[in-house]
């Protein structure tokens, strides 16, 4: 039986990166302004409401208090900055299916191949020591570089939901990545 709890107090490490459990801690103003602004939240569904300081802590406690999440913050090496978080669940443990999320706050550290890397580092833990069969990832599809982040890490495009998300004023489609164990 896999103990979720220690599992999911443990600390991963990647080449340029580690991830470890996000905290209440880690609730900043930066965190809380990473979700407000509107270039690095354009891509995700929490951007219809505007974050706080206690709303983001709610989240957060909630995802840590879930036995079905794994909830990550994206730590650079180099400088010990928390740049954003990836989170696997809720993990589907009959058919052993999680699905990944992640965002990239730190501005300064896009296009530098960090999410590909944090989404390689939480698909090896799901893999080998969760023992999940199936990751899953969807993104809108002028998210490119998310996309490519996925594709990057080993995910395939699945299939599409046409015309699935209002986008500007204008339907675009969800993009369906998988990585198969």
């Amino acid at each position: 039986m896999i103990n979720k709890d220690i599992l999911k107090k443990k600390k991963i490490d990647g080449e340029h990166l580690y991830l470890r459990p996000v905290q209440v801690a880690d609730v900043t103003e930066d965190y809380v302004g990473w979700l407000n602004n509107k270039e690095i939240n354009q891509y995700l569904e929490s951007r219809f409401v505007t974050h706080t300081l206690e709303s983001v802590e709610a989240y957060v406690e909630k995802n840590i208090g879930d036995p079905d999440i794994f909830f990550f913050a994206i730590i650079r090496k180099d400088n010990n900055c928390h740049i954003g978080n990836i989170k696997l669940g809720p993990v589907d443990w009959h058919h052993k299916i999680g699905d990944i999320g992640i965002i990239i706050g730190d501005k300064d550290s896009w296009g530098k191949g960090y999410a590909t890397e944090a989404i390689a580092i939480l698909s090896s833990f799901a893999f080998s020591e969760l023992g999940l069969h199936k990751l899953t990832a969807s993104a809108y599809e002028n998210n490119v570089g998310s996309i490519k982040a996925f594709q990057n890490a080993g995910f395939s495009e699945e299939g599409r939901k046409k015309n699935h998300y209002l986008y500007q004023d204008k339907y675009i489609d969800s993009v369906l990545l998988a990585k198969i164990n």
